[in-house]
């Protein structure tokens, strides 16, 4: 979610009750070292690890995973903490985890492949495809087009601030179903918050509404294109759409947790319901496959040139992270590393999890998934620079001691 929300897909929603939360309380006890090379355990901890092991003993997550691929080529899988407060057990190298609005930029692409089969027009209007939805309290499908949807500069609030409004609604809610409409209905409540195209603003209600664009056109379920178009093609087996009414993880995973304030109790909310993310927030996956999906995309193996042209053509982000400039365009985001590097990715926030990521042109790539959502803004800088340290070879930890 975006800044200024509670709950889901990315930090927007999440962020108005995190930005109000101090830091959380930190956990006891040391960071479990467990860096992987093809399968062997790694020797002393590196830049990367410290970062992760910190994110524990200083930041206060349950748990960290995360996958780096450096310019060599070489895949890395990391774990820090433990992936059960209750047990103990270690956190599982790779294992799934929720990735709330990097969902986002898979719905983006069945748009844009859409767009190059001549099925979409990404300057036809909302109102064009899904007649009659976007209307009442000033809201007007007729002036958004689908590209301002993707771009998330049609104006719409977001349905979080609505559906979510204080902390403690991650977890009274997360057993909560949603229809996707019910989602779109409840933002249409609140008048847009400026013109279509005069700004950037993020809005989850933006990919709900490009999902039901997507199941209009094709007359098949988003999750279904999803997985067919990118999940299956890229081979990725531990990636997945959940099913109506699905809350458990299906494969190896470690929990999630939510505190709703500083000093509070990490509860535990693995098993939640994703509907409230639907297409701008449902899927599930691991750090290597979601930076093997966002190599893939960079690279230009999944959309032809034009849309990939189209997708990567930005606008300035403010705010869609709390450090370092961001610029947005369709379903992904660019930034320049501290190494002076251009990379690109987009993260997301669910219930339980909060994921970050990075790949790089040449080959690069970075994801770090926490099992906790953060309860300040210094908690989600924290995240962003342990994936600048994995691309960049900068120890942010041991420089901000010196």
């Amino acid at each position: 979610m975006p800044p200024h929300a509670v709950t889901s897909t990315r930090r927007p929603a999440l962020r108005a009750v995190a930005a109000t939360l101090a830091a959380a309380t930190i956990l006891t006890g040391s960071a479990a070292f467990a860096a992987t090379d093809s399968g062997r355990p790694a020797g002393p901890p590196d830049a990367v690890q410290r970062q992760l092991d910190g994110l524990v003993s200083e930041s206060g997550f349950p748990g960290v995973l995360a996958s780096v691929r450096g310019a060599d080529g070489r895949v890395r899988d990391y774990t820090a903490g433990v992936g059960d407060l209750q047990t103990r057990r270690p956190v599982p190298r790779d294992g799934q985890v929720r990735i709330g609005s990097n969902t986002k930029t898979f719905t983006a692409v069945v748009v844009l492949q859409l767009v190059g089969e001549g099925r979409i027009d990404l300057d036809a209007t909302v109102e064009h495809y899904l007649p009659g939805v976007v209307r009442g309290h000033g809201n007007d499908g007729s002036a958004i087009t689908v590209r301002q949807l993707l771009q998330q500069t049609s104006g719409l609030a977001d349905y979080d601030d609505v559906l979510f409004t204080k902390a403690q609604d991650l977890i009274d809610k997360s057993h909560s179903y949603y229809q996707p409409r019910r989602l779109v209905d409840a933002a249409l409540t609140n008048a847009p918050h400026f013109a279509s195209g005069a700004r950037w603003e993020y809005s989850n209600t933006n990919y709900v509404l490009a999902g039901l664009i997507v199941e209009q056109v094709t007359e098949r379920p988003i999750g279904e294109e999803i997985t067919n178009r990118i999940i299956r093609p890229l081979g990725l087996r531990d990636t997945y759409w959940p099913g109506v009414g699905e809350q458990s993880l299906r494969g190896t995973h470690p929990h999630g947790y939510v505190a709703v304030g500083p000093g509070a109790p990490w509860v535990d909310v693995t098993d939640m319901d994703p509907s409230l993310g639907w297409a701008a927030g449902q899927l599930v996956s691991t750090p290597d496959e979601l930076r093997t999906f966002f190599q893939a995309l960079v690279d230009g193996r999944l959309l032809k040139p034009a849309q990939q042209k189209a997708m990567m053509t930005t606008v300035p982000a403010p705010g869609f992270e709390p450090t370092g400039e961001y610029a947005y365009g369709l379903g992904i985001a660019s930034h320049e590393l501290p190494c002076g590097v251009e990379a690109w990715g987009h993260g997301g926030d669910i219930q339980g999890f909060e994921t970050r990521n990075l790949v790089t042109r040449d080959g690069r790539g970075a994801v770090v998934a926490v099992t906790g959502l953060p309860t300040g803004e210094q908690m989600l800088a924290e995240v962003n620079e342990s994936v600048e340290t994995a691309l960049c070879g900068t120890d942010h930890r041991a420089s901000s001691a010196r």
